[in-house]
């Protein structure tokens, strides 16, 4: 007589993901190869991604890959190797988009706000300070800060509110007059009739107005025709609406004369 062998035929009744192992003549056992698990007739795959995340950490994704097998990766707005996985401040990398003189502070994932800081003004990717210091921000207007600066004319860096007609940089550059209004010190005078106080006016203001007293002053005359505005009949505005905390700023492209 020979013994049985039970394995011997369709893997002993086994799962084809089991091992056949004969234990006594005519008798055997059925064990789940490796990644599987259950009785040996029936195997299953194992899913490592269905216990604590398969090893991954909690800010990440686990995929299976195959039998007790997976893969770890991090998260949209983590960084890491999937097994460990660190948060990314959208504010640690120039300032969050948010403007230099603004407080970025991380909301959620792939989310901030941005706030000025106290002193400025604006929607916290542009912010603003007072109307004298956004002067030479902007190559535009920095010219008039210059010659603000060069006569120790400070009225504008007060709490206002001010209105501002600066000249082009390029204008204020090119017109042979300033430098004859410099020799005879008449200058700060010329200089003041491009500003108006007790007031900050947007463009939309300014087109319900006729006329505006500077704090030279005199009155600047304003008249709306073709979508333009223009002061005294000659200089128009090009651009408008550059509002700081204390005022506005508007540019225009010649020198008003009081």
């Amino acid at each position: 007589c020979s013994a049985i062998d039970a394995c011997e035929s369709s893997n002993g009744g086994c799962s084809a993901k089991a091992e056949c192992r004969r234990t006594t003549p005519g008798n055997r056992a059925c064990v789940c190869s490796a990644g599987y698990t259950g009785d040996g007739i029936v195997c299953i795959e194992i899913n490592p991604c269905l216990v604590n995340n398969g090893g991954c950490d909690r800010n990440a994704e686990c995929t299976q890959t195959g039998p007790n097998q997976a893969v770890c990766n991090c998260l949209k707005g983590y960084s890491g190797d999937g097994k460990t996985c660190t948060y990314i401040s959208l504010c640690l990398q120039n300032n969050g988009g948010c403007s230099e003189f603004a407080i970025c502070n991380d909301t959620e994932l792939t989310e901030r706000t941005c706030t000025c800081k106290t002193n400025y003004t604006g929607d916290g990717f542009q912010c603003r300070g007072n109307i004298f210091q956004e002067l030479l921000r902007n190559a535009n207007t920095s010219k008039f800060y210059f010659h603000l600066e060069a006569l120790s004319i400070r009225d504008i860096s007060g709490p206002g509110p001010f209105t501002l007609f600066v000249p082009h940089t390029d204008v204020l550059n090119s017109d042979s007059r300033v430098k004859d209004w410099i020799a005879k010190g008449v200058m700060a005078q010329v200089l003041r009739y491009h500003m108006v106080g007790c007031a900050s006016l947007l463009h939309k203001d300014l087109t319900a107005i006729t006329n505006i007293t500077s704090l030279q002053g005199e009155q600047i005359h304003i008249s709306y025709s073709q979508n333009s505005l223009v002061l005294n009949n000659k200089a128009e505005i090009i651009f408008s609406d550059a509002v700081g905390t204390n005022g506005v700023i508007h540019v225009i492209n010649q020198i008003l004369v009081p």
